[in-house]
C-alpha cells in the first residue's frame, strides 16, 4: 500500500462531489467549503494542487448567495460548475431544492459566472426553462451538455406532495430568455428539459416511479443496442418504484436520449415548459425504461445508504449500483444498459461504504470497504486494498480515480472537519 497524501489542513470543512472533481491535467483537485454536506453555507468553490498543497479560490459568492457542490469538465477547455443559491435571501426565497440554479465559470475568466437554467415561475413557461431549482451538475464525458437533478417551486407552491424529484439536462441549443414577470425569474445559457417520468402516485407493481435521482452518463461514446446500433446519450438513475404490496423499492432506470440538439425542442404528449398543474414534460422520442425487477429479493431494491450514483463503465456496457445480497451486505453490481440479470461483483464479508468511481480504462471501481480505499476488479471482483484500515473509515461521499487513473481522492473526517486526501493506486 502506498502512503496517503494529506491535501487540506484548514479548520474548515471541504466537500468533494462523487464524480468529476480533478482538473482535465490531473494536477488539481475541486471542492466547495461547506461545513457539511446537508449545510448549503460554503462561500467558495476552490482547487487544491496535488503536488504543493496550493490552494486557490475559483469563485466567492456574494450578494448573500451560498455555493456548492462543484464539478469540473471532463475536457478543455477547463469549465467549473456548481450550485448557486439565490442572491438577497430572504423570508419569501431563500435556498431550498426549488430554489438554486447551476452556475458554470472557465477556468480563464472566473469572474464572469453564466447561470446554466433559465427559471420561470409565472405562466406561461416557456420551453428550455425550468420552474425551480437545478443539483449536482454533471458535464457529459465529451463536456457538451450536463445532467442535473431537478426540483420544481411552482408545483410545491400548490403543494409540497407534487414537488417530485426528476432528472434533467442541460443542452447548447441555444440560450432562454426569462420574461422578468417575476423578480426570482432569470435567464440561462442552456436549453434545458427533463428527461424522467414521474407520478406523485405511482400504481403499485407497475414501471412508476415518484422520485427520479443520483443520475450517470452512459458511457462515453454511450452504448451498443442489441440491434448493434449505438445510443450515443443515455442517462442512467434511480426509480423509486411501488411492490405489488405498496412498498418502495428503489430500482435502476434508464433514459435514452435524442442525438440531434434540435430534437431536445419538439414536445411529446405534455408541454416541456410544464402546467400550473404537470412538471415539465420530456421531449418527443426521450424513452424511459426499467432495468431491473428486484422486489422479489430478500433484500429488494437498490440502497439509498450509503448514498451513491449509478455510475457506467467508460465503454457504456455496464451500469453499477449498490444492492444487498441475501446476507444483507451491501455489494457493488453491476448490469447492461439493455437490460437482463445483474451480476455481483464484489463478494466480500464487509459491505461497500461509499460512492464508488470508474477507473478510465474501466478494469476498476473504486470505493470505501471495511474502513480502507478499496480498487475492485470488475472483472474478477478481486478486491486490492489502498489504504490501512482504519478505526473511522473515510467519508462516504465521494472516493474518485484521477483522469489517468494512478491517483484517488477521497476525504476523511480530521477533528470534526473534512479533509482532502489522495492515494497512489497500486495494483
Amino acid at each position: 500500500m502506498n502512503k496517503e497524501q494529506q491535501l487540506t489542513f484548514d479548520t474548515v470543512s471541504h466537500q468533494l462531489t462523487n464524480i468529476n472533481i480533478w482538473t482535465t491535467d490531473g494536477n488539481w483537485v475541486i471542492y466547495d467549503v461547506r461545513p457539511h454536506g446537508s449545510l448549503f453555507t460554503g462561500l467558495t468553490i476552490e482547487k487544491v494542487h496535488v503536488e504543493t498543497g496550493q490552494q486557490t479560490v475559483i469563485y466567492r459568492a456574494g450578494q448573500g448567495a451560498h455555493v456548492g457542490v462543484a464539478t469540473g469538465s471532463p475536457v478543455l477547455p477547463q469549465r467549473y460548475v456548481f450550485i448557486h443559491g439565490p442572491a438577497h435571501p430572504d423570508e419569501h426565497w431563500q435556498y431550498d431544492f426549488h430554489h438554486r440554479r447551476g452556475v458554470m465559470v472557465q477556468e480563464e475568466t472566473p469572474e464572469q459566472a453564466v447561470t446554466l437554467d433559465a427559471c420561470v415561475i409565472t405562466a406561461p413557461y416557456p420551453a428550455g426553462a425550468l420552474r425551480g431549482g437545478t443539483h449536482v451538475h454533471v458535464f457529459s464525458p465529451d463536456g457538451s451538455r450536463l445532467s442535473f437533478t431537478y426540483n420544481d417551486h411552482v408545483l410545491h407552491e400548490r403543494d409540497p406532495a407534487l414537488d417530485l424529484r426528476n432528472v434533467g439536462v442541460a443542452v447548447p441549443l441555444r440560450s432562454v430568455a426569462a420574461p422578468g414577470r417575476h423578480p426570482r425569474e432569470h435567464d440561462g445559457s442552456h436549453y434545458c428539459v427533463l428527461v424522467s417520468r414521474t407520478t406523485p402516485k405511482p400504481h403499485p407493481g407497475s414501471d412508476d416511479i415518484n422520485r427520479a435521482y443520483e443520475e450517470g452518463w452512459v458511457g462515453v461514446q454511450g452504448y451498443l443496442r442489441p440491434d448493434g446500433v449505438r445510443q450515443r446519450w443515455a442517462l442512467a438513475f434511480i426509480g423509486d418504484t411501488l411492490s405489488a404490496d405498496g412498498e418502495k423499492v428503489p430500482e435502476v432506470f434508464i433514459v435514452d436520449l435524442p442525438e440531434n440538439l434540435d430534437d431536445y425542442a419538439i414536445a411529446g404528449e405534455q408541454p416541456l415548459g410544464g402546467t400550473a398543474t404537470a412538471l415539465p414534460a420530456p421531449p418527443a422520442g426521450v424513452c424511459q425504461r426499467r432495468l431491473t425487477f428486484s422486489a422479489g429479493r430478500r433484500y429488494p431494491g437498490v440502497v439509498n445508504q450509503p448514498r451513491h450514483w449509478l455510475r457506467a463503465a467508460p465503454d457504456g456496457s455496464a451500469i453499477a449500483f449498490l444492492m444487498r445480497d441475501d446476507d444483507g451486505i451491501v455489494q457493488l453490481w453491476i448490469l447492461s444498459p439493455n437490460g437482463g440479470e445483474p451480476r455481483q461483483v464484489t463478494q466480500s464479508a464487509w459491505p461497500v461504504q461509499s460512492a464508488f468511481s470508474w477507473h478510465p480504462g474501466g478494469e476498476y471501481v473504486a470505493f470505501v470497504g471495511d474502513n480502507s480505499i478499496m480498487v475492485c476488479e470488475m472483472a474478477s471482483g478481486r478486491v486490492i486494498r489502498q489504504t490501512p484500515r482504519s478505526d473511522i473509515p473515510p467519508v462516504s461521499d465521494a472516493v474518485v480515480f484521477s483522469p489517468e487513473g494512478s491517483r484517488i481522492a477521497y476525504l476523511r473526517d480530521i477533528d470534526g472537519c473534512n479533509q482532502i486526501f489522495v492515494v497512489e493506486v497500486v495494483w
